[in-house]
């Protein structure tokens, strides 16, 4: 097991996450990719979390050291540790974000995210977990990288809505699926029919529901797809600081959302 020395990335930090010289690179990335598995969250989401992020921002991390760093995360999304599975999208994320791709990264990511269980936001000892939330930052990217289909993107978010699961969504996944998506819709090549065509399946499902309670997994979808039609009536944005980007097909969006929508309030 690589021991984690945090002091060292303390100090690295704390110069302005300069690269030191008294080790190699190489080294020091299998340091921080260890650091991301780490059961501490003050390890796993402090300064190395940090660190990793600023490297990857000014491409310290590059080429074939960022191929070997993306394959270590999509093969974590096998791993038995929860906050493993769960800090791979977010490193991938900085990586795909800034243009970076393997087709394997994607095949991972799409097998883990819609079968994952442990849906918790936060664990009162491991931390941030966050499984919803960080796979939906990297749909987003995925789905807004010009090598991956934004239809199948569509339907890997659909598919992670309709699969069951008693987690009820508390720190806003809801609101970052629903980010995630609307910044997929917002791809040129999405046309009018694969904007709606997702809805039919979540349609049937909310109308097969029985009386009574909604379950957990219903009441998530809900909320996601609000949140989904104030995205496409406001517009959505890219980063924080970046003005709105229209949906193209917003307004047909909106209507088709409202009636999707619609029996399940009169369910209630």
């Amino acid at each position: 097991m690589t021991q984690i020395d945090l002091i060292r990335w303390q100090k690295i930090h704390a110069a302005d996450c300069a690269v030191p010289s008294d080790r190699p690179l190489e080294a020091l990335v299998e340091e921080l990719a260890a650091a991301l598995r780490d059961p501490d969250p003050q390890i796993r989401d402090g300064v190395p979390y940090v660190v990793l992020r600023t490297w990857i921002q000014r491409r310290v991390i590059d080429g074939r050291l960022g191929a070997r760093l993306g394959a270590v995360m999509a093969e974590r999304f096998g791993d038995p540790d929860i906050q493993a599975r769960t800090f791979a999208p977010l490193v991938l994320d900085m990586l795909v974000g800034r243009g970076d791709y393997d087709p394997a990264w994607l095949a991972a990511f799409s097998r883990w995210f819609p079968a994952e269980q442990d849906l918790r936001g936060h664990d009162p000892e491991l931390g941030w977990l966050h499984a919803v939330a960080h796979g939906a930052d990297l749909l987003g990217s995925f789905g807004t990288h010009a090598a991956v289909r934004p239809a199948d993107m569509i339907s890997l978010a659909t598919e992670r809505l309709l699969a069951r699961n008693e987690y009820v969504f508390a720190q806003q996944e809801d609101d970052r699926l629903a980010q995630a998506m609307a910044l997929v819709l917002t791809r040129p090549e999405v046309d009018e029919h694969q904007a709606l065509a997702w809805l039919y399946t979540v349609e049937d499902d909310f109308e097969a529901l029985p009386s009574g309670p909604l379950p957990a997994y219903a009441a998530n979808c809900l909320r996601t797809l609000r949140t989904l039609y104030l995205l496409a009536d406001l517009g959505v944005r890219r980063s924080r600081d970046a003005a709105p980007v229209v949906l193209p097909h917003r307004d047909a969006l909106k209507r088709r959302l409202a009636e999707v929508m619609a029996p399940v309030f009169q369910h209630a």
